[in-house]
């Protein structure tokens, strides 16, 4: 009887992103944890993981006002990913924190997704995820951002999905996933130009019928 397909293994030996996310959450000894504590803690994947950090909690249900925070990391992370730099944060920014016992909840919540991802996440395509196509997708990540920080309605789990499947195509360098994450983008740019048109479309018909 055949074994059942191994998880697969993490890039070059490292640790993978779950692991090192749980371990940063786990072991953080202070009450709270900042947004430089996680930047030094994701090594030389910070970047890409932190995109996915600041993306996933807006799959879930959040509080009004929440995507436009965490929408300001994520436009700043996209934009030095387009420049070809190591990513780095404003002070204002890296200083903010969070309780650490919040955190270990909300990584709590994304470490079964996270499982599920990584089991099926693979090195293929490497032409798709090269420094150049890093840069272009950085670009596209930027523009979900933006998309993520205006008030559309219904306008915040596409675009968070769409940057956590990109950051995890990143960072396990799958192309496969790139496209993945190419697709749910073209949804959410579809999704703003359909609301756009209705708010346009009914904003006509009130002035039309006012005067």
């Amino acid at each position: 009887m055949p074994e059942a397909a191994p998880r697969a293994l993490p890039r070059h030996g490292e640790p993978r992103f779950s692991d090192l996310l749980h371990a940063t959450a786990s072991a953080h000894p202070h009450p709270r944890l900042s947004i430089g504590d996680m930047l030094a803690a994701m090594q030389d994947r910070a970047g890409a993981a932190l995109l996915f950090v600041f993306a996933f909690p807006n799959i879930l249900p959040t509080p009004p006002g929440v995507a436009t925070i965490l929408g300001l990391p994520i436009i700043f992370l996209s934009a030095q990913m387009v420049l070809g730099r190591p990513p780095h944060l404003p002070r204002l920014i890296a200083e903010r924190s969070m309780a650490t016992a919040q955190v270990r909840q909300l990584v709590a919540r994304a470490l079964p997704h996270l499982h599920r991802a990584e089991s099926l996440l693979r090195h293929r395509w490497p032409l798709l995820t090269a420094p150049l196509a890093e840069r272009l997708l950085g670009a596209i990540c930027l523009a979900l951002a933006i998309l993520l920080s205006l008030p559309v309605p219904l306008g915040n789990l596409l675009p968070s999905l769409s940057v956590c499947i990109l950051a995890l195509a990143i960072m396990e360098r799958d192309g496969l996933w790139v496209l993945a994450g190419l697709g749910a983008a073209v949804v959410s740019f579809l999704w703003l130009g359909l609301v756009s048109w209705g708010v346009i479309r009914a904003a006509a018909f009130v002035i039309g019928n006012a005067f």
